[in-house]
């Protein structure tokens, strides 16, 4: 049995996932702990969150986001597809900056416009 803290919203229910009974999650207090219990254990995955650099604009650096989750185990590759680009202003909040990163099907978003 595993223990691990619910990161779905800020109460970080304790959550227990047997694994033996084919991940059967307790201590959750609502069905996205559940949810996420089970992925956690047998496909964990996170939002990306860093900066890119960016020329031209105030800034020499832009916040980014992957729009959805992406393999735990990619993320340093992500990372590294991230340190290799440069964005050039002006950029929008919300543009699409690098699509399907590291072919995990997430898009790489602008958090704030340069």
């Amino acid at each position: 049995m595993k223990e691990l803290i619910c990161i779905v919203c800020p109460k970080g229910c304790h959550l227990h996932v047997d694994e033996a009974n084919d991940y059967k999650v307790t201590g959750n207090g609502c069905p996205r702990g559940a949810e996420y219990g089970r992925i956690e254990l047998t496909h964990p995955t996170r939002v990306v969150t860093s900066t890119v650099r960016c020329a031209g604009g105030r800034y020499p650096r832009c916040p980014v986001k992957t729009d959805q989750p992406v393999p735990k185990e990619q993320i340093f590759e992500v990372m590294r597809a991230l340190d290799q680009m440069e964005l050039t202003a002006p950029v929008q909040v919300g543009q699409v900056v690098l699509s399907d990163v590291c072919r995990t099907g997430a898009n790489v978003v602008a958090t704030r416009s340069i």
